[in-house]
């Protein structure tokens, strides 16, 4: 009896071909965690201090802590690599490579922040 033995290094290709994200992918991403961190603000804005007196009160605000300020460094990052890699003119050195990341990183919260 003879069986037809799949090709398993053909069927591995084709599971792990690479896969193009669609064009408006970064644009929905970062607006999607623009209005996260929006949001977030608008909800800590809305708080006031003296419901700080009840911890059962204090489940909110940290929610929105936690969600504003992963969707705002999310949100940088992102900014900041696109900045990266649309001006990937080749860097001569990793330390250039840092230095400009870093004043991206800077940039880019100072923009978030509202130059506070």
């Amino acid at each position: 009896m003879s069986e037809v033995l799949p090709n398993f290094e053909g069927l591995l290709r084709e599971a792990l071909a690479p896969v193009e994200p669609p064009e408006d992918l970064a644009l929905r991403l970062e607006d999607t965690l623009t209005s996260i961190t929006e949001m977030a603000a608008d909800e800590l804005q809305e708080w006031e201090l003296s419901a700080m007196r009840d911890p059962r009160n204090w489940v909110r605000p940290a929610a929105a802590l936690v969600a504003g300020g992963g969707a705002g460094v999310a949100l940088v990052l992102l900014r900041a690599r696109h900045r990266a890699h649309a001006s990937s003119g080749g860097f001569s050195g990793a330390r250039e490579a840092a230095e400009r990341t870093a004043r991206d990183l800077s940039r880019e919260t100072r923009k978030l922040l509202g130059d506070r």
